[in-house]
């Protein structure tokens, strides 16, 4: 995996403005994406949740049920043949503690520490928005200095990080954001053999979407949080949770397009960050590994 992750390739790829104009994304394009940093594409990926929230599923997917349903909080390993990737970065119990508003919700403290782990021992660390769930691990934490050297974030995700963070446990100063390698994109960035990201502004403004190929040809969209449940997708509803606040727009036409993949690319794995159900399949049927390396 060495010089693999060219954070100088900053080349605005496919530009087309974007400003007052629907999002949208192109599969074709995204996989030539995948093939221009030369090198062995990643050889698995594995999942790990650290902890829980117990919601009931209309906050999810509007319309749904109002019925129990379990939000996990979990993090993903790119492993290559020499190294590793992490996807999101986890977070700690005070960070945790936030999202309960008040109720205590689980939290797996040696999981959390497994996350911990493999977050310093990344050769890279990407996350798909600038939540405290997500993007903690490498902020809220003793080894912030260590692990801001190899952590990239979006422009996006530090404006808000400085500007509007979710909770005053992740919000940066400028001196701190320097730290971060600090990358800027109209549409999609090759990151590695096999890995692109895709600007995907709705959920927060710092929203990005992480598509991954494999070695042996198997798709991967990790969507982070553009959907809390894959029945948002699936039925193309977005989420009916009072506390958030999100670009609607910009959400449907993710939904629109990742509903389209999900009936016609029968080799690409849609991924929500917090769809309990889908991880517990997916690890059965060996899509994803049930541990981190």
């Amino acid at each position: 995996m060495k010089k693999t992750f060219h954070l100088s390739m900053l080349v605005l790829l496919f530009v087309s403005p974007q400003k007052d104009q629907v999002w949208t994304a192109n599969i074709d394009q995204i996989r030539h994406a995948a093939r221009i940093i030369p090198g062995k594409a990643p050889l698995r990926i594995n999942v790990l949740k650290f902890a829980e929230s117990r919601r009931t599923k209309n906050f999810s997917v509007k319309g749904a049920p109002n019925e129990p349903s379990v939000q996990a909080r979990t993090v993903f390993q790119l492993v290559y043949a020499d190294g590793y990737v992490m996807v999101d970065s986890g977070m700690d119990q005070q960070v945790h503690n936030f999202f309960g508003r008040g109720v205590v919700e689980p939290y797996d403290a040696e999981s959390a520490k497994q996350v911990e782990r493999a977050v310093r021992g990344a050769r890279a660390i990407l996350v798909t928005h600038e939540h405290g769930d997500h993007v903690a691990g490498v902020i809220h934490t003793p080894f912030a200095s260590e692990l801001a050297s190899k952590t990239i974030l979006t422009r996006d995700q530090v404006q808000t990080l400085l500007t509007n963070p979710q909770m005053p446990e992740i919000k940066l100063t400028p001196e701190a954001a320097g730290r971060y390698n600090v990358v800027d994109y109209e549409k999609y960035l090759p990151f590695g053999p096999g890995v692109v990201l895709i600007k995907a502004p709705g959920h927060t403004p710092g929203s990005q979407m992480i598509y991954v190929v494999l070695a042996s040809g198997k798709e991967y969209l990790l969507i982070g949080d553009t959907a809390w449940h894959m029945d948002g997708v699936r039925n193309v509803k977005g989420k009916d949770a009072p506390w958030i606040q999100e670009d609607e727009n910009a959400l449907m036409a993710q939904l629109n397009w990742l509903n389209g993949l999900y009936k016609t690319e029968k080799n690409l794995f849609i991924i929500a960050s917090h769809d309990d159900e889908q991880r517990t399949d997916l690890i059965k049927r060996g899509i994803l590994g049930n541990k981190l390396e």
